[in-house]
This record gives C-alpha cells, structure tokens and sequence, in this order.
C-alpha cells in the first residue's frame, strides 16, 4: 500500500502476519511536502488484525522534523489501539528526537479549548470584569486618599527634589508639543468659523469663536488629551517598571511607602503645572485663529484683539483652569494606578501604558461632559 503520491517520499504498509511493515523511502524534508499519514492512521485504528508495527527504512533519504512528526502521531495511534510498535529498526538520531519528544507528558489543559459562549454568560462575565476594575480603582483611591492625609498632616514625607523633577518633566519639556497642537487647533476653530461668518460678513466674530473656544473648552481638553498620552502613559511605564525590577518591593522593605514616594509628587505635579499649560495653551489658540484672521481676512490686528479681549471674561479662563485641573488628577491618577497594577513582565509595562492612556481619556470626555452639563445648568 502507497499513503502518498508524490514522488519525493513515500509510505508504503504491507501487513505480514499480523505485523505491520512501513516502508519509508525518499526524502522527508517540510519543503513543499504535506503530511500524509492520515490513510495509515485509519488503517491503524480500523485493521483488528494488526498486532505489531516494524519500520524499514532502508530507502530512507534526507529528512528533518517533518518525519518525526509524522513517526509521533504514529506512535500515539498505536499506543491507543494497544499495538507494539519496534522502533529498533529506525535510525539512531530518530530514535532519540522520539525518546526525547515522549519523556515529557503533554501538561493538562495546555492546549487551548475553543466553544461558543452565550451571549448572557458574556454579559455576566464582562460586568465581572468591570466590578473587578472598579474594586481595584477604589482601593487604589481609598489608599492614594489616606497616603494624601499623612502627607498633608506630616506623619509621611517625599522627596521635594522628586516633586521639582516631576514638573519638569511635565511641565517645561511638554511646551513644545502644547505649542503645536494649540497653535493648530487655534487655526481649525478660525477656518471652520470663518466658513459660515463670511456668508453674512461677520468675519470680525471670527475671534469671539476662537478665544471663547480655547478658553472654556479645547484648550483645556487638548492639552489634557496630549498629557495623557505625553505623562500619563511615562507614569504608568516608569511604575511599571518598578514592578518589575522589584523596586517597589524594596521601597516596602525599607519602610518606605509607595503612594507617599512615588504617587503623591506625580498628582501635585500635574496639579500645579496643567492650569498653567491650559493658560498657555489658550494663548497660542488666540495666536493660531489671529494668524488665518489677520492674514486672509478683512481684520486688522487691533480688531482682534480687541473682540478677543470683550469677548473673554475671568469666569472664562476659571472654567478651563478647574477643567484643567480636574483633568490633570485623572491623568495623574490613570497612570499611577495602572503602573501600580502593573505585572512582572516586559509585555505588562507595555499593557499599563496603553491602559493607562485609554482610562485617562475616557475620565477625560466624561469628566469635561459632567462639567460642561453643571456650567450650563448653573448659567457660567
């Protein structure tokens, strides 16, 4: 009996009183050559009358993995069915690559299981999973919120040095990127408003749309946005991998507590140095709506200016400074919880990053939605 028809390996069985001769010939190399002992493996299981299975190998040519996959599955089919197999008659480095495959049991439940899950049993598992991060988010809260207190009353203290270094990193070095995203967005809010201004020749409105709208909402929101993607995600990647070099471990060795030396200095630096970066974020989107205002429309500078100036009012910049502020202890909070909870691996700083960025813009839209809604009831 010939299993395959291409010419480059064959598998021939011939049953001699009750002992099965496979008859290996050619070469057996994964190039291009599919498996092909499926029909052999039928006759195994079906045939009653095979008592012994014996190799011959004679012809045997070239050959690599794909032989001794083929010999495994061989090899399990026969042991199922109760039939002796003699391997004494392959070759030396066979035997050995089967010796060495066997001597280990497949672990239980290694390979992974596939079934179809109903849709209620998902729905109950995915709102699990959400009282799962809920219960952790609040213990991280309740934890931040007493290492807070301590801080405050002076039973606990970080390092003032840590705390400078944090709002430079967030603050200064974040200037560039600030500067380019609000200069744009300062230029989208001039074009889009000039398109529907210039049907009734009110281009000198132009400035009341721009400063009123970078003041009260975008430019508190982009730069939360950039933040949270620029801070938010390295607070989550530098805890994270405290984690995993086991620093914070040794903090806790030396009595010293992470919220307080870690957490705490990161919150008030995003704290302090958002409000600021919304206030300057403001001003560059004035800058970018006067540039397409002055430049390619019929408004002189001093218009500008002044409609930007009547338009804007104190309570104006608050709201942004308090969405602002809000916004960076999301940011602040996101990221160090997420780098907290972070795992012990390289692919587990990289999961907390990405959650980290994910969780801070969520709080963000929902955080500036709840905001706006209570500005509006209130009449600010």
């Amino acid at each position: 009996m010939s299993v395959s028809e291409n010419p480059s390996n064959q598998f021939r069985a011939n049953l001699q009183h009750g002992v099965l001769e496979i008859d290996m010939s050619g070469d057996w190399l994964l190039d291009g050559v599919l498996p092909v002992s499926d029909a052999l493996l039928t006759r195994i299981r079906t045939d009653k009358t095979i008592t012994g299975i014996r190799f011959l190998t004679r012809d045997l040519g070239r050959w690599d993995s794909l032989l001794v996959t083929e010999l495994i599955q061989i090899l399990d089919c026969a042991a199922k069915q109760s039939v002796d197999v003699d391997k004494a008659s392959l070759p030396v480095a066979i035997q050995g690559l089967l010796t060495l495959a066997q001597s280990v049991p497949e672990r239980a439940g290694a390979r992974r299981s596939y079934r179809s899950v109903p849709w209620a049993e998902a729905a109950v598992a995915g709102l699990a999973h959400i009282g799962l991060h809920a219960k952790k988010m609040l213990t991280f809260v309740g934890e931040l919120a007493i290492s807070m207190v301590s801080v405050l009353s002076g039973k606990q203290r970080f390092r003032h040095r840590d705390l400078w270094l944090c709002i430079q990193e967030c603050g200064p070095s974040a200037l560039p990127i600030v500067s380019l995203v609000s200069l744009l967005v300062g230029l989208i809010l001039a074009f889009v408003g000039a398109l529907e201004l210039s049907l009734f020749g009110a281009q000198i409105y132009i400035s009341n749309l721009v400063s009123l709208g970078m003041t009260r909402e975008m430019g508190g929101l982009m730069t939360a946005i950039i933040m949270s993607g620029r801070t938010g995600a390295a607070y989550a990647a530098q805890l994270g991998a405290m984690h995993v070099n086991d620093e914070i471990d040794a903090l806790k060795t030396m009595n010293l507590e992470p919220m307080s030396f870690l957490v705490i200095p990161r919150m008030f630096a995003l704290i302090l140095i958002m409000p600021l970066l919304c206030l300057y974020a403001d001003l560059m989107g004035m800058v970018g709506g006067g540039l397409v205002t002055v430049s390619l429309f019929d408004v002189s500078l001093t218009e500008y200016l002044n409609r930007s100036a009547h338009a804007v009012q104190l309570k104006d910049f608050l709201v942004g400074f308090v969405k602002c502020s809000v916004f960076g202890v999301l940011i602040a909070l996101s990221g160090c919880m997420r780098g907290m909870q972070c795992g012990r691996s390289a692919s587990a700083v990289g999961d907390a990053a990405t959650s980290a960025v994910v969780t801070s813009i969520v709080f963000i839209v929902i955080a500036d939605s709840v905001m706006t809604i209570i500005c509006n009831r209130v009449g600010i």
